[in-house]
């Protein structure tokens, strides 16, 4: 207990979140110290081939040290904060017809994203709705939204390839997929159990179909709704990353996977990195929107 009055005290959840971030860069960083070079037992034509082969350079004082550029293992995070640098001072720059600079490599995957996203919660939406009016037809339905919705979206690439040829419509077509199933589950089921005294109050008011619809039923479904979009939501961020890796579309899933080609695992972790910060900033935009339509029963 003392320690955790202490921690709110002094420290507090910001404060916390820095000294953690803090210990882990320290252990990364000692984790992934190279050793000295030791040329004891090595003749001179030994260290002629591994100087040759890029394994070894002379430092200024013209002793041999492991080449910092072709570092074995993880590295550190000196050299990802150096890549990171560079990366991030040519962001917009087009060097070429796939060699992209990060913001812009963002823009495409923000953009792919959001175009499926939408796609797919509007006709979720809608289709949920109209499953969830009808007792019979959500039963009958049910079913079959079950088995669709665990699919991974990515299991869908290889026939959307196949009949669309097109890998930049593959990409949004498999995020339209993640935001698709698990949205008209929860709206089907919100708009099949929403409480019978609204609709009754609703009749006694007369209210016509489509007032009832927006002023009674989507409402009150509305906390259902919400969560099954946060739920795809999730699963089209996961989707649109590999999809790109996948189909070799410029996006940030696209660099995760030229960076491993090229063997620079410095521009892996970035990328890596790169799509962790892109995905919380969109899920955070996303929950500040969907808690202005969220509201709970006093």
């Amino acid at each position: 207990m003392a320690s955790q009055n202490l921690l709110k005290s002094k420290v507090g959840p910001y404060g916390l979140s820095l000294l953690i971030l803090v210990v882990f860069l320290f252990v990364w960083q000692m984790s992934t110290l190279q050793p000295a070079f030791d040329s004891a037992g090595k003749t001179e034509d030994d260290l002629m081939v591994m100087e040759f082969n890029g394994d070894i350079v002379k430092d200024a004082k013209g002793n041999y040290i492991y080449n910092p550029d072709k570092v074995k293992g993880i590295p550190g995070p000196g050299k990802v904060f150096e890549k990171a640098r560079v990366e991030l001072g040519e962001a917009f720059v087009k060097k070429g017809a796939n060699d992209h600079g990060i913001g812009l490599l963002v823009i495409y995957t923000i953009r792919r994203f959001l175009v499926g996203f939408i796609a797919g919660s509007v006709v979720a939406v809608l289709l949920g709705i109209i499953v969830g009016l009808s007792r019979p037809l959500y039963i009958a339905l049910n079913p079959f939204i079950q088995v669709l919705k665990p699919i991974s979206p990515l299991a869908w690439m290889p026939l959307l390839l196949y009949s669309i040829k097109d890998p930049y419509w593959t990409a949004i077509l498999v995020v339209f997929m993640s935001s698709l199933w698990p949205t008209v589950a929860n709206t089907a089921f919100g708009v099949n159990s929403i409480r019978k005294d609204y609709l009754q109050v609703s009749a006694l008011l007369e209210m016509s179909y489509f007032r009832r619809l927006f002023q009674v039923i989507l409402p009150a479904a509305a906390p259902t709704i919400i969560a099954g979009l946060r739920i795809s939501f999730g699963s089209a961020l996961v989707a649109v990353v590999p999809a790109e890796m996948l189909l070799g579309e410029l996006g940030a899933g696209y660099l995760t996977w030229i960076e491993w080609n090229n063997l620079d695992i410095s521009g892996v972790i970035f990328a890596i990195l790169v799509v962790g910060v892109v995905g919380y900033a969109l899920d955070y935009a996303f929950g500040r929107l969907a808690a202005a339509f969220t509201y709970s029963e006093v």
